[in-house]
């Protein structure tokens, strides 16, 4: 059986989006069928590319330069929908990464666990979102996408506590606020399939947010760090862009990120 690293690796040297989440969702699967058998398969070590493989299309834009469309209009909830599947094939890939970069920091089983979950979860929504587009004559690729995507992968390549902070806890937890107005436009357009897609996404999105709280707070006891000092620290220092309201303080709270994490941050960027 191949390391868990090994496994990473497979996924993020794969470039077809559809192919790429298969293969995750069958490693995924093949992980969790030998933890249940009461085993722990080899995490192992791997030298992960620094960028993921990707498809040929969609273009990769500067954010400046990826056209603005009218979510009012067809063609501009297309172009949501179409955004969303980005951000969720670059999730596969972010998961499977920490998985893979980081193996020379010991872990305790269970932050495996947690990411290989988090990294099927995503698989499966990269393919519901694409299916809702292939629905409305469309698919992952026609549209441009944002080319700063991995950017916040890149920036912690070297830091486990940072990319922790940057990429679930910042990152993952904007889509916790701004996911419910979507679900609203969505239901007012008659769009049922995607309700129930971002649903889907919306409620699991909380997890994988906790789960970067969670080993965030593991890790700075381990290095006796104060959580919320060391949160504001790295995020300054890899997230220029800071944190910005409104804010999901409900589902915030229900991840593990009290309001002391973000505001200050958020009033930061504001003065």
């Amino acid at each position: 059986m191949q390391t868990l690293a090994e496994m990473a690796v497979e996924v993020l040297t794969t470039a077809d989006g559809r192919e790429k989440t298969a293969l995750s969702r069958r490693h995924a699967a093949a992980w969790f069928a030998a933890r249940e058998a009461g085993e722990t398969p080899l995490v192992g070590s791997a030298e992960p590319p620094l960028r993921p493989a990707r498809p040929e299309a969609p273009q990769l834009l500067d954010p400046r330069d990826v056209p603005k469309r009218k979510p009012g209009t067809e063609a501009g909830r297309i172009a949501m929908l179409h955004a969303v599947a980005h951000i969720e094939l670059n999730a596969v890939d972010l998961h499977w990464d920490i998985i893979a970069r980081f193996t020379d920091t010991p872990m305790p089983a269970g932050f495996y666990d947690d990411w290989v979950k988090s990294a099927d979860e995503e698989s499966k929504h990269f393919n519901l979102v694409c299916d809702c587009l292939e629905r409305r004559d469309a698919h992952y690729g026609a549209l441009p996408a944002h080319a700063g995507m991995w950017r916040a992968a890149e920036d912690t390549a070297e830091d486990l506590l940072g990319r922790l902070a940057v990429v679930p806890m910042v990152l993952e937890a904007r889509g916790l606020d701004v996911t419910p107005g979507m679900i609203e436009l969505f239901r007012k357009s008659d769009g049922p399939d995607v309700v129930e897609a971002l649903e889907t996404i919306y409620a699991e999105e909380v997890h994988h947010v906790s789960y970067g709280a969670k080993w965030f707070h593991f890790l700075c006891g381990r290095h006796e760090k104060d959580p919320k000092d060391a949160f504001h620290e790295l995020v300054r220092r890899y997230f220029k862009g800071g944190t910005k309201p409104p804010f999901n303080e409900e589902k915030r709270a229900e991840a593990g990120l009290p309001p002391d994490f973000y505001w200050p941050l958020a009033e930061e960027r504001a003065g």
